[in-house]
């Protein structure tokens, strides 16, 4: 198949293609006419680069799973390699998670602090209403 249908059928452009060539992770055979061409090979590892960046992988850490694949594994993520990115994937992945629990729980607490001043300075009576009045900022 030409570059074309290999984007169409990738759901990515060609110029994304091209630039996966000139990265190393697609290699293209060209016809006698000088046209590139790919195989359902090549198709599998666009579909992998593809699936691996939608889980937040970098295109470098794609290189693993993309040689797996070409050494003939059909999942691409049975190599040593490929499995000691998962594993930083994963190490990383938790440290973002901590960090994050971390912010919840900041805000949580900045929540409650103000929700506790919010009701000690409440007079009894009617809600205030906080408006902005827009003439003002004009």
């Amino acid at each position: 198949m030409r570059i074309g249908e290999l984007a169409e059928r990738a759901g990515t452009t060609t110029r994304t293609l091209r630039y996966y060539e000139s990265r190393g992770l697609l290699h293209a055979r060209r016809a006698e006419n000088g046209y590139r061409t790919y195989d359902e090979d090549d198709l599998r590892q666009i579909q992998q680069i593809r699936t691996l960046q939608d889980f937040g992988f970098d295109l470098e850490e794609t290189r693993p799973f993309v040689d797996c694949l070409r050494a003939g594994h059909p999942a691409g993520d049975a190599c040593p390699a490929s499995l000691a990115v998962y594993r930083r994937k994963i190490h990383e992945l938790d440290s973002l998670i901590g960090q994050l629990q971390g912010v919840r729980a900041e805000v949580g607490a900045q929540l409650a602090r103000a929700e506790l001043e919010a009701s000690a300075d409440l007079p009894d009576g009617p809600e205030p209403r906080c408006e902005l009045n827009w003439e003002d900022e004009k």
